[in-house]
């Protein structure tokens, strides 16, 4: 597989093919521009329409988001020949559902979150660059996203108490 700098894509296989569709977050992962902030972007309004549910509804759609993720983006990899492709935004949505976990809904814990995922995804500090370069395949692609959103919900539950 090619490495993380792909050459022009055949955008029309990406809207034409439902798994990479929705690997590509309906489309969004094809924005010419941070796709992977257009993509976090699309998992708002999924937030919002769970903010209120119970811890345990709310971690059950998570986990169904993350493990239906691996084959997902495994599958538009194999297809696109491309790992990683930074089109591929079904990992930010879990991660950012991640970072919110069990908050209380309001903006400016909700734009914290965002901000605070957003840096860990890009930043990537240890050991999220590790297991990136280390874990391959649809498990690798949602691992890092999830422990950028595992990161981003433990500095949103400290800075919470002094910022919010």
């Amino acid at each position: 597989m090619r490495s993380k700098k792909p050459s022009a894509i055949d955008k029309q296989l990406i809207l034409r093919d439902p798994v990479c569709f929705l690997a590509f977050g309906f489309g969004i992962g094809l924005a010419p521009v941070a796709p992977g902030t257009w993509g976090t972007l699309l998992a708002v309004p999924l937030y919002l329409g769970v903010a209120g549910s119970a811890p345990v509804i709310y971690g059950c759609l998570v986990a169904v988001l993350f493990l239906a993720g691996i084959p997902l983006c495994a599958t538009c990899e194999r297809r696109l020949q491309i790992h990683d492709h930074p089109g591929v935004v079904w990992d930010e949505i879990v991660g950012l559902l991640i970072t919110l976990w069990g908050t209380r809904f309001s903006w400016p814990t909700l734009v914290l979150g965002f901000v605070l995922f957003r840096l860990f995804d890009v930043l990537k500090p240890w050991p999220i660059r590790a297991l990136e370069r280390r874990v391959r395949g649809g498990f690798g692609i949602m691992l890092d996203d999830a422990l950028a959103g595992a990161c981003a919900w433990t500095a949103l539950q400290f800075l919470g108490d002094f910022v919010l």
